[in-house]
């Protein structure tokens, strides 16, 4: 009995010490999904000044990235964390993923400590580039900042041609914003921590099955709200 004691014993410990490690890493990414949340309730809320539902109705994917923050001084950079979120086969909105953005220093508000970020996506080309790794706006996929209004009309065309669209929220002023030289990446540890499964990957998060998790369908309902095309 006192072998088994022994044996046991130190593992007890262990996991009385993983645990509330594991509980308070999954609690961050809850309110890093919550933000996210908050952000795009906020930005489509914006008279006038919204991201165009014509744009969300055809988008292939969405990353919302609150809180970038700040790096570096003059030529420094940002960084930030946030969710992306993908279509799936049957044009239902899907698990978020948890992401990071870095880099970038050049187009953003000058004097901003804080910018929330919005990409939206039209391909599933850029999507897949970073599902495989590290993948660099402007580099890897097309970038422009974003119509805003309730039409895309009056974009440009070589806003129209881009892939990603994207669009920035810094004191209270929401607009379009180049973010070429930004790089995106997959967050496995955030990913791993906010489903509780070691080694979940991308994939099986954004084209798996649904996932139980606080938030998860409350984002899915808001995105299938805004994403509606416009009546005529």
């Amino acid at each position: 009995m006192k072998r088994w004691l022994r044996i046991l014993l130190p593992a007890a410990v262990a996991l009385a010490i993983l645990c509330p490690t594991l509980s308070f890493a999954a609690s961050k990414q809850q309110e890093k999904l919550n933000a996210s949340i908050s952000v795009l309730n906020q930005v489509m809320a914006i008279p006038e000044k919204g991201i165009p539902p014509d744009l969300l109705a055809n988008a292939y994917g969405i990353a919302i990235i609150p809180n970038v923050i700040k790096v570096g001084f003059i030529l420094g950079g940002r960084y930030g964390t946030g969710v992306l979120v993908i279509r799936d086969g049957d044009n239902h909105w899907g698990n978020p993923s948890f992401i990071t953005l870095t880099g970038g220093s050049l187009g953003w508000q000058i004097g901003a400590q804080s910018t929330d970020v919005i990409l939206v996506f039209k391909t599933r080309r850029s999507v897949e580039g970073i599902i495989k790794g590290k993948f660099t706006l402007g580099a890897d996929a097309a970038v422009a900042a974003g119509p805003v209004g309730r039409r895309v009309e009056g974009a440009t065309d070589v806003k129209l041609k881009a892939e990603i669209y994207s669009y920035s929220r810094s004191r209270g002023l929401f607009a379009g914003v180049s973010l070429e030289g930004s790089a995106i990446q997959i967050d496995k540890d955030a990913n791993a921590s906010f489903y509780g499964r070691s080694g979940i990957s991308a994939g099986d998060i954004l084209e798996g099955p649904p996932l139980p998790r606080p938030g998860v369908t409350h984002l899915k309902q808001m995105l299938a709200a805004y994403a509606k095309p416009p009546t005529h």
